[in-house]
This record gives structure tokens, sequence and C-alpha cells, in this order.
């Protein structure tokens, strides 16, 4: 006897459709879903998040120089001609960056083991490519998701029947994070 809910599909459809549907409900908080599937991503939704509670603050800051292209009043790059070549300009500035310890480290691999990458959309739809932004979905784990939970031993999802779904009659429920 197996030890998940093999739901008829194989093996990679299943984890494939399961890391969707983990990706969806950590990006958004809540989805609806047939309630098999609700109690099979329970279980990996609340393994990566007492995983980003456990290494939230486990990061060190850290002070780089680092060139930043100069630009103008209308943030145009500034250009410089040298040897007939047009080069561009830059400046020198100090950032501070976290740089994460060797465990948080492999906590945010582990993360991206199981998390699909998810990239935002502007709604009007007008520039699709040039306005669209990537999430780094183990940040929003580590810094939205896991301060929420910090005093919270477990039980991070909520699992609500509601009804049958109207075409086949599967039992469906809303999975959401508490």
């Amino acid at each position: 006897m197996a030890n998940y809910r093999k739901l008829g599909w194989k093996s990679d459809v299943r984890r494939a459709n399961m890391r969707a549907l983990v990706t969806h409900l950590l990006y958004h908080g809540k989805i609806t879903t047939t309630v098999h599937r609700a109690k099979e991503i329970r279980g990996m939704t609340e393994k990566l998040i007492t995983l980003a509670v456990k290494e939230k603050d486990n990061y060190t800051e850290v002070t780089k120089e680092v060139k930043v292209v100069a630009r103008d009043s209308e943030g145009k790059r500034l250009k410089q001609q040298v040897d007939g070549k047009s080069l561009d300009v830059f400046n020198t500035e100090t950032r501070t960056i976290r740089k994460d310890n060797p465990s948080r480290l492999n906590a945010r691999r582990k993360m991206l083991s199981v998390l699909y990458p998810v990239t935002e959309v502007p709604e009007d739809g007008r520039r699709k490519k040039a306005l669209s932004e990537k999430i780094d979905m183990p940040r929003k784990l580590f810094e939205d998701i896991a301060p929420k939970y910090e005093n919270r031993n477990g039980g991070y999802t909520r699992i609500t029947r509601i009804g049958p779904r109207k075409g086949d009659g599967a039992e469906m429920a809303v999975i959401e994070l508490v």
C-alpha cells in the first residue's frame, strides 16, 4: 500500500501537479481543488513553511562595492566616447546584501526543488514581456509567510469542504493558509 494518494495519475504527472498546486497555494494564499488533492498538498506545504520558519533569520549582512550604470535626469544611460567607441559610465555604490548561511542556502534549494518559478504579468496586458517580473518564491516564504507563523507549531493550512463539483460530482475543497 502506498503512503500517498495516487490520484489516478502516473508518478511524474502527479509530482508536477502537486508542485504546481503547492506553488499556487503559497503564491495566492488560497486555492480551490478536490479534497484528495488538498489533503495531499497539505503535507508538502506545511514542510516548506516549517523549513522557512526555522531558517528565516539565518543570514549575514555583507556590505559590497557595486558598479552601477550612471543615469541622467531622464533615466537614460550616460555614455562617453573612448577611442571612437561609446561606452557606459559607471558609478560605485556601497550596498548591503543578505548572504545565506549554509543551512538557509540548503533550505532555499529544497524549496526550489518543489516550487515552480512564478512570473507576475501586468493586468492591463500591455508590454507583457517588459513589465513582467519574476517572483522569488523562497524569498516570499522567508520574508512574508514565515514571520506570520513564527509562534505557531504546525497547522499552517486549513481545508474547508465546499460540496460537489457540478460536472463530475467530485468533492471540492478550499485550502488556504491560516
